[in-house]
């Protein structure tokens, strides 16, 4: 059995860095909590940072228009003052309560930390990216196909031949990155140059900033970028190839797709590597067997503390269902301030006065603003 002392322990951890989960961070510090923030993505934002980041957002007190990417921000700002720890790229799959009260939540990476208490802030769930559903060929994940959280450095592609397939600024990105890296025309190359690179789209229609696609048009028009347009609809293997010459089962590698052209036409596309590059989708996932009550695939929550069903687990945001409940960023950080002070009070045994940032000492100190108020001149 796990003891406390064979894992780190966190003060208190948020599993999500969206909107709602940073602001959770932020409440959480005002009540002198240290949040350990974890999300499958590899950075803060969630749901507004990979769907709405150029996109605006009109209904945020005091704030008549901010894009997804502003609002992160903005919210990255304001948490600073109390130095979360950030584990990104990484999916808890496992969240259990000890005979001692705290709570151990097992990650993906290997990583198991206790904590005293857990604010569930994943939205939908946890952003995966967008797979190709194509039978079979997860076997070359991690060798030759990879997807939008495990893009390999730009470096090991060397000599060879790269199709990134994706239709979206990501995907336009990465293909022009990497073209950039091959032989120009005064004969230099940058390092790691591949082979080739083909940029592989159902229609040629590109989802990202003029500049990007102009710079995307000079490549191919030096040739050092193709563009190819279809559906994936299946691939080759070098033991399909080589069969009758015996080649070993563990040694086969990807070597070439079949794409459906819009004209109806099956082509092959040779490649050493693929990075696709699809998007995201939230996928509820290891929730479900984390034995907390659930309400048409939501947490069920007290709506005066946000706490589950499990002590110490508490759920705010999009995944949290109640009386009247209303999807909006504004009621997710309204639900983060009752989970913190819910919390506070649970670790303090008894309710606690309220205080506010403006007039608390406190408060103040703990967001590092006492020292610049006192010594306003206004303020005299």
């Amino acid at each position: 059995m796990s003891t406390a002392t064979e894992h780190p322990t966190a003060d208190a951890v948020v599993i999500g860095a969206g909107p709602v989960g940073l602001f959770q961070v932020f409440q959480l510090g005002l009540q002198g909590i240290r949040a350990h923030v974890i999300d499958a993505l590899a950075h803060a934002g969630g749901q507004c940072a990979e769907l709405y980041a150029d996109k605006p957002i009109y209904d945020l007190p005091g704030v008549p228009r901010c894009t997804g990417s502003e609002l992160v921000a903005l919210l990255l700002r304001q948490t600073a003052p109390f130095a979360p720890r950030w584990r990104f790229g990484s999916l808890v799959q496992a969240l259990q309560p000890q005979p001692d009260g705290q709570l151990l939540l097992g990650c993906s990476d290997g990583t198991q930390l206790h904590a005293r208490q857990v604010f569930i802030a994943a939205g939908l769930g946890a952003f995966v990216p967008k797979r190709l559903p194509l039978p079979g060929l997860e076997r070359f994940e991690g060798r030759q196909v990879f997807y939008a959280n495990a893009i390999p450095a730009p470096a090991t592609c060397a000599g060879l031949r790269v199709v990134v397939h994706g239709g979206e600024e990501s995907a336009v990105a990465q293909a022009v990155a990497l073209a950039e890296r091959r032989p120009s025309a005064t004969g230099g190359a940058g390092a790691g140059a591949p082979a080739s690179v083909t940029l592989l789209h159902r229609r040629e229609v590109f989802q990202a900033p003029p500049e990007l696609l102009a710079r995307l048009q000079q490549l191919r028009d030096a040739g050092l970028l193709q563009v190819v347009t279809g559906q994936i609809t299946g691939f080759h293997t070098a033991v399909e190839e080589g069969a009758e010459q015996g080649i070993d089962a563990a040694e086969t590698r990807l070597c070439a797709l079949e794409v459906l052209t819009p004209a109806g036409h099956t082509e092959r596309l040779p490649l050493d590597q693929l990075q696709a590059l699809l998007g995201i989708s939230p996928r509820l996932g290891p929730i479900t067997d984390w034995g907390l009550a659930l309400e048409r695939k939501q947490l069920r929550v007290d709506p005066a503390t946000m706490a589950t069903s499990v002590p110490g687990i508490y759920a705010v945001g999009d995944i949290n269902s109640y009386p009247g409940k209303r999807k909006l960023l504004v009621c997710g950080f309204h639900e983060a301030t009752l989970a913190a002070w819910a919390a506070a009070e649970a670790r303090a045994g008894q309710p606690l006065p309220l205080q506010y940032t403006t007039t608390s000492p406190r408060l103040q100190e703990r967001l590092g603003v006492r020292e610049s108020l006192e010594s306003d001149p206004k303020d005299s």
